[in-house]
């Protein structure tokens, strides 16, 4: 990339950044022009960033154009548009609707392959065609103009909440994670988790471990989680004899984490708030006990293998010194004290909060772990926070764009109130065979579309029915939350697994077996909080929350120790079994 396309990326980078922060600063923007202009600075990143080939990069300006004058023209006459109901008057209307739904459809495509717009396109022929299907899952149909009007020009489809929850939440949380992770942060996490465990048996996995938990809780990304903290950790576990296989599968494990950790949650966190009324407080008091067992059973599991394997901690010379510990756990330190302080104390919105603390990340971003003030170094800080910030903000949106077009076309047709139907019919009413079906459902569709994409759809169509049948709401959003991730270990996808076995080089099947057995608490931790209702509930009985988590955490243990370490078959029988016990009564 030459010197003036870097430019001009960079420009497109600081618009992101300034247009989201000033929509925090400047009040109410209608939705009709913070949403569309949402998606106009997503284009050039998804369509010309992303293009592979010289007819992807034609076709990506094409569209680029095109989609920047149809969200301009939204935004520029949201007045008009807000008198139509979601009608659309004319042919070029017409014309435009399809132009930004191939848009959008191309978009997410391009960022996260086809399955996704696939399924957006399935829905929008149903949307269209739905009428001529016999039986009960045909619909009367709407007029086409009334259909296509408001998945493109009503604040539903494109321009619905779970759009508006990625425009004013997601992608603030987005760019703190992009300018914490430029600067020394991302050091700091791994001297934090080098100082606490490296010492252990297993010490270098149980750093991935760490380390991996306090990365991706900004990051939110497993892939990413795998990418920049197995660059340290992989090489040093092999480097001490760790089988490779195990050495990728902690990684994958401990990185897919980052998608349940508290705050940023992969931005599920962000669309549960919006979808099931808990404020984002709330949902992180939720959720972090369950994560926390999450990595608690990756840990016992690693002691479980250490067992079986010589697992070495870090050599003395590789560990930290205090003053590094210290110094560069500021640089994260600082920024999430910011965050937290602004929330709970002062009680402002997460939005507002993360506002401040990404001013505090950019100041950060002058000095050094030496507190070195080195211009040459700081430019290349700032430009990597702006890149990442908009190609990340991107990746989200196009998600997020794609998605709308389902959930705008379940609205429109009732089609999710005939799957609810079909669920509880399947399940006879019973809850234990509802959630079965359920979590079938979301580990098959979390094999094809990313993990957030795939819990909005599954808990559209799902959600209702669990409810129906006596779970609260939000333990139903965090049972589909929860399995709709287990596609980053489980084959045949295992994206995290991937990633992860390539980097070490070892065959990828071994590996996911390895990850699937470390990682057992993705399986098991969804149904203890079916079991255990008190383990959400940290605000409202913190004392009967502590001591389902003790509850959980040891049945966890029990089963780890006897899926992976070397005892008998009966002993390992009875752990297993004795576990499960305990995790259900």
């Amino acid at each position: 990339m030459n010197r003036i396309h870097r430019s001009i990326w960079l420009v497109l980078g600081a618009a992101t950044v300034l247009f989201h922060l000033g929509l925090i600063f400047s009040g109410l923007v209608p939705n009709l022009v913070s949403r569309p202009l949402h998606m106009a600075l997503a284009l050039p990143w998804a369509l010309i960033l992303m293009a592979r080939n010289p007819l992807e990069k034609v076709t990506g300006y094409v569209l680029t154009v095109f989609g920047v004058f149809a969200a301009g023209w939204i935004a520029w006459n949201h007045s008009d548009l807000s008198d139509q109901y979601g009608y659309l008057i004319d042919d070029s209307q017409l014309y435009l609707a399809f132009g930004l739904l191939i848009t959008v459809l191309e978009m997410a495509r391009r960022a996260i392959g086809w399955p996704l717009p696939l399924v957006a396109l399935i829905a929008l022929a149903y949307g269209m065609f739905g009428q001529y299907i016999p039986g009960e899952f045909g619909y009367a149909g709407v007029p086409l103009e009334s259909f296509l009007g408001t998945m493109t020009i009503a604040e539903g489809g494109l321009w619905g909440k779970l759009t508006g929850v990625s425009v004013g939440v997601v992608a603030i949380f987005v760019i703190f994670g992009a300018f914490l992770n430029a600067g020394e942060a991302g050091a700091g996490f791994m001297n934090v988790a080098a100082a606490a465990a490296g010492k252990l048996k297993g010490g270098t996995a149980k750093v991935s471990v760490i380390s991996s938990a306090l990365f991706g809780s900004i990051s939110g990304s497993a892939s990413a989680n795998v990418a920049s903290t197995g660059a340290i950790t992989l090489p040093a576990m092999t480097k001490l004899g760790y089988p490779r296989a195990l050495a990728a599968a902690v990684e994958a494990v401990a990185s897919s984490g980052g998608q349940i950790m508290p705050p940023l949650m992969g931005a599920g966190a962000f669309v549960m708030v919006e979808l099931t009324g808990v404020p984002y407080t709330g949902i992180m008091a939720a959720a972090i006990l369950p994560a926390f067992l999450y990595f608690f059973a990756v840990w016992m599991g690693i002691n479980a293998f250490a067992r079986r394997y010589e697992l070495k901690g870090l050599a003395a010379e590789d560990q930290p010194d205090t003053r590094s510990v210290i110094i560069t756990s500021l640089f994260f330190l600082v920024p999430f004290t910011v965050l937290l302080w602004a929330m709970f104390v002062l009680g402002y919105t997460p939005q507002y909060a993360a506002c401040l603390a990404i001013m505090a990340a950019v100041v950060l971003l002058l000095i050094d772990k030496n507190f070195k003030v080195d211009l040459r170094k700081i430019g290349g800080r700032y430009e990597q926070a702006l890149m990442n910030s908009g190609k990340q903000v991107a990746m989200i949106a196009s998600i997020i764009l794609c998605a709308s077009i389902i959930i705008g076309t379940l609205g429109v047709t009732g089609l999710g109130v005939k799957i609810t139907s079909l669920i509880l019919s399947g399940s006879g009413g019973m809850l234990w065979p509802a959630l079965l079906l359920t979590a079938l459902a979301c580990m098959v569709l979390g094999m094809e579309v990313p993990t957030t994409a795939a819990y909005v759809i599954c808990v559209s169509v799902a959600g209702p029915a669990l409810i129906d049948i006596g779970l609260e709401p939000l333990q139903a959003h965090l049972f589909v939350f929860w399995f709709a991730l287990l596609s980053t270990i489980t084959p045949p996808v295992c994206g995290a697994v991937f990633i992860a076995a390539g980097m070490v080089n070892e065959n990828w099947l071994k590996v996911a077996l390895f990850a699937m057995a470390l990682g057992i608490g993705l399986y098991l931790i969804p149904l203890g909080m079916i079991a255990n209702p008190t383990l959400i509930t940290l605000v409202s009985s913190p004392v009967w929350s502590l001591l389902a988590t003790v509850k959980v955490g040891l049945a966890l243990s029990a089963i780890s120790y006897g899926v992976i370490a070397p005892f008998s078959p009966l002993i390992r029988g009875g752990l297993i079994a004795g576990g499960g016990v305990l995790l259900f009564i």
